[in-house]
């Protein structure tokens, strides 16, 4: 018999063309916030399977079927995994490094100036009015020429905004993995996050180093929800401690804090960093690669376990 080989969402089509004949596939709706009941009947039969960030693939999930043998996660990150239990249980894990880069770099810059140049805002008031109305006083943004872009994580992603913000004439700096942000916080205009999820870096921004921030600076999170304090955020919003934010990811994902909704000056968007049709494909290709590899008795090129 074939190997089974889960999807657990709907992926390019290229996932179906590289496994096209080296193994059965099944494949599940896209769906968020599954539980751990409802991974381990998603994947009670699978050999391998192809995964999503928000699919918690914990020690319960992994030891549940004891033929499951890699996990081919479709994210950069794996927070959503148990290493551990995973390198214990024999289960090989791959994620898709590299491909999301310049797309998430992209976006990032999209949120900068649409937070700060109120962009949002005025196309929320053209569709309820019906009217662009020009006045010399209306919806006054901040230009970002000249202001400190602060960079939380100059890893690829970070860097490669570092270039784009360089381009529309702003001042950057940043700190890489364990150094201090304090300085960066107190001097910077605007604060952009490109930081891994770990235990050290949960809630990096809080009561403490939001109000560290220099008054009425922007926050800008393409990484992780959890980065930020949601609670904490929203204070720090209501009281002008912070000008305004743009954000992509959701500590509490798929759901979104009700008072960020309600916040004019706050730019929301749907976790579409890495939402282009050549970034998606890639990150499928890589993902499926992978698997393959790993059915024909190869080492997978993208090994996290």
């Amino acid at each position: 018999m074939k190997p089974l080989v889960v999807l657990t969402a709907k992926y390019p089509k290229i996932v179906r063309e590289i496994l096209s004949g080296l193994c059965e596939l099944v494949e599940h709706p896209s769906e968020q916030g599954r539980s751990e009941e409802e991974m381990i009947t998603i994947l009670s039969e699978a050999d391998a399977a192809i995964t999503l960030l928000s699919d918690p693939l914990t020690r319960n999930v992994l030891s549940a079927n004891r033929d499951l043998r890699m996990i081919a996660n479709y994210a950069v990150g794996y927070n959503n995994v148990d290493v551990d239990a995973a390198r214990e249980l024999g289960v090989t894990v791959t994620n898709t490094p590299g491909v999301l880069t310049e797309a998430t770099a992209d976006l990032t810059m999209g949120l900068i100036l649409a937070v700060m140049r109120r962009i949002a805002e005025g196309d929320r008031e053209v569709r309820t009015t019906g009217q662009c109305l020009w006045e010399p006083l209306h919806l006054l943004g901040t230009s970002l020429t000249g202001k400190r872009l602060g960079i939380i994580g100059m890893g690829r992603i970070g860097s490669a905004v570092a270039q784009r913000a360089r381009a529309f004439g702003m001042k950057v700096t940043g700190t890489h993995r364990g150094e201090p942000i304090y300085e960066l916080l107190a001097t910077s205009d605007v604060v952009s996050i490109h930081a891994p999820l770990t235990s050290e870096t949960r809630h990096l921004m809080n009561p403490e180093t939001l109000w560290a921030m220099k008054r009425g600076a922007f926050l800008i999170n393409t990484a992780r929800g959890a980065l930020v304090d949601e609670v904490a955020l929203c204070a720090a919003l209501d009281e002008g401690q912070i000008g305004g934010a743009g954000l992509d990811v959701y500590e509490d994902e798929p759901d979104v804090n009700s008072r960020l909704l309600a916040m004019p000056n706050v730019v929301l968007a749907p976790h579409i960093g890495s939402a282009t049709e050549e970034t998606r494909s890639a990150m499928a290709r890589i993902a499926a690669t992978d698997v393959a590899m790993f059915l024909r008795g190869q080492r997978p090129s993208h090994v996290i376990v």
